[in-house]
């Protein structure tokens, strides 16, 4: 079954991806070899510990099947398994792409259709 995973990026970056026609990545995600996802489950906790305060994020929706083998689920924060990806994100895989802005608490507003894990 496909599913969807996400990611946040500058709004800039993001802007250079549909120019081009592919994503690949932060600076972070270059360093580390591959680019950080979370699932709807993750993407709160995700957005607290990478990306806190940070204003005009955009927040991708990835269809995980377009990105075949190079999808891998690895243990990471707390022994949970996160997607990586290990290519450049093409633009076409990407379901949706909206602003991350920060709301008045300082933080992120996600959308309503993404559920908060329990």
């Amino acid at each position: 079954m496909e599913k969807l995973i996400y990611h946040m990026c500058r709004a800039d970056e993001w802007v250079e991806a549909q120019r081009t026609g592919s994503y690949g990545g932060s600076t972070q995600d270059q360093a580390d070899g591959f680019i950080h996802f979370s699932t709807a489950a993750q993407i709160r906790g995700s957005a607290a510990k990478h990306r806190a305060g940070q204003d005009g994020l955009i927040l991708l929706a990835v269809r995980t099947a377009p990105l075949a083998d190079a999808l891998k689920w690895e243990k990471s924060r707390g022994g949970a398994l996160f997607p990586h990806l290990y290519q450049a994100l093409k633009v076409a895989a990407v379901e949706s792409a909206v602003p991350l802005n920060l709301g008045d608490n300082g933080l992120h507003v996600f959308p309503d259709d993404i559920p908060i894990a329990t």
